[in-house]
């Protein structure tokens, strides 16, 4: 923009930039004054001021700065294809609502079909397995990884299974090779939650870039922020498609927002039992929702992936730093435990009180809420034990006696970049003086 509108569009910048050093100044940490949070974004001048110059070009719906946006994720990731959405949420429902589009043919996923997932999942990793008909396999996890034992995958699969689902849990990526392997010996499609994993890789990769699809979220909690939102991400052009398509009402168009024709015969095709010639643009070929994102949220993301190196350092540096200072308290807590090919990118410290310690899991939350310490417990616990599913069509592998350890003797505590290294220091005193009073 030129003359007087773009002398006005770069002030109202350069006010934002003010703005943002006058109302989120960095101040110094109070123990016992102030908490120390689970989870919180981290974002500076450079997120207001994409998110206020996206309300500037008046476009508001998805456009050119999520399309940027999906192509600067997608160069992060090393992966060809992502498709932005409004939650992780929604991420998880449209990779599963996808393997289950006529047009994958015989490996189309089909109600009574089953899905192995985790037991301890976050309840949108499982819903759409449901969702859609589905039937999840429910498998144990390992007590000090938080992911399914990959010694129980192999017997898991049934005649009726179609499909694996897992999260990487709290930014700790589960055992790819193991999964992976069990997949390509039965077929199974393959969907890596990653929501909680951004920045975390294995053998030296993205996590995210391994199964057929994969998922991410940027709910503030996350490694990087847009407010609400979540992407999709995969190799396969025709999964990208489906995708989209339940995303966008389940519309067969492929065009981008404000594009027409993409195809050069919008009114050229002939689908199903409507006439021929009807609008490409008003033709559904699956039964969608409404779950695209935004510019202004595209705007703040495109400024948080640049951080997205030095926020996943943070977080492995307050892992280490409360690791090291919570060793000598191994006898009380299982301390987590990551596979030697991973490199997390850590959503939260899991902590697991053994069975024999000399106090309950809701002593310690109290203690450490009533220091202002923030806590957590690691999702669902073992999901199956959550009133939502009772009742649910499943099939489950095992007694899921350590998904059970997960649900009564599982919490975590924060360590995102927003979390200073006085903050780890109070919370392992506070450990300190906790063990002291037992």
């Amino acid at each position: 923009m030129d003359g007087r509108g773009g002398a006005l569009r770069a002030e109202i910048l350069r006010l934002v930039g003010e703005y943002w050093a006058e109302a989120f100044p960095q101040k110094p940490f109070h123990p016992g004054g102030d908490d120390v949070p689970v989870s919180g974004k981290v974002f500076g001048p450079e997120e207001l001021m994409g998110a206020v110059e996206a309300a500037l070009d008046g476009w508001w719906t998805a456009g050119p700065v999520s399309a940027r946006f999906e192509r600067r994720l997608a160069e992060v990731l090393g992966i060809r294809h992502v498709s932005l959405t409004n939650s992780g949420s929604s991420a998880n429902l449209l990779a599963v609502s996808a393997l289950t589009a006529p047009e994958l043919g015989d490996r189309r996923l089909l109600p009574g079909q089953e899905v192995l997932t985790s037991a301890t999942s976050f309840p949108t990793t499982v819903n759409p397995i449901l969702q859609n008909g589905l039937v999840p396999v429910f498998i144990d996890v390992e007590p000090d990884t938080y992911n399914v034992d990959p010694a129980l995958l192999a017997a898991a699969v049934g005649p009726a299974t179609r499909a694996v689902v897992l999260a990487h849990t709290l930014g700790n990526p589960f055992d790819l090779d193991a999964v992976l392997s069990v997949a390509k010996a039965n077929g199974l499609w393959v969907v890596e939650d990653a929501c909680d994993a951004l920045g975390a890789r294995y053998r030296g990769r993205p996590v995210g870039t391994f199964g057929d699809l994969a998922t991410f979220s940027f709910y503030p909690a996350h490694h990087i922020t847009t407010g609400e939102g979540g992407a999709v991400a995969t190799r396969r052009g025709l999964l990208k498609v489906l995708v989209e398509s339940f995303r966008d009402w389940g519309r067969a168009c492929w065009c981008d927002p404000g594009r027409d024709n993409t195809c050069g015969q919008r009114f050229g095709w002939r689908l199903g039992a409507l006439p021929a010639g009807y609008d490409h643009k008003y033709t559904y070929s699956h039964i969608g929702y409404n779950l695209k994102t935004t510019d202004f949220q595209s705007a703040v993301g495109l400024a948080q992936i640049e951080r997205l190196g030095d926020f996943a350092g943070a977080r492995r540096a307050n892992f280490a730093r409360l690791a090291a200072g919570l060793a000598e308290h191994g006898d009380l807590f299982l301390l987590p435990r990551s596979l030697p090919l991973a490199e997390p990118s850590w959503f939260g410290f899991p902590l697991t009180v053994r069975a024999d310690a000399p106090f309950q899991r809701r002593e310690l939350i109290a203690f450490l809420e009533g220091r202002r310490i923030r806590t957590r417990l690691v999702f669902a616990g073992n999901a199956l034990r959550q009133p939502a599913y009772a009742g649910i069509p499943h099939r489950r592998v095992g007694s899921l006696e350590n998904a059970d350890g997960v649900l009564e003797r599982a919490l975590w505590i924060g360590l995102y970049p927003g979390v200073s290294e006085d903050m780890v220091d109070y919370v392992l005193e506070s450990v300190r003086q906790f063990r002291r009073g037992l």
